[in-house]
């Protein structure tokens, strides 16, 4: 994944954090954040290309995609 989809996203404009998780169970979870949704749309068009492309065979279930807006932040 790093080497793969992360130079992909990177390379999307306003790109300010992307959370690749492994939550136990065959299950994961990736989070982007972008300054526009112009960015996160293109994120996701780019990542269900990627994931047919590298990932298809290995994932029982299609991904599921969800965005909104951020209501609360914290950084150090």
């Amino acid at each position: 994944m790093a080497e793969g989809f992360v130079p992909i996203i990177s390379a999307v404009p306003g790109l300010l954090a992307y959370y690749w998780v492994d939550a136990g169970n065959g299950v994961m979870v990736s989070t982007s954040v972008f300054a526009s949704r112009d960015g996160a749309d293109e994120s996701n068009r780019m990542a269900a290309d990627w994931v047919k492309d590298n990932l298809a065979s290995l994932l029982p279930n299609p991904p599921q995609i969800s965005a909104g807006e951020v209501v609360a932040h914290r950084a150090q």
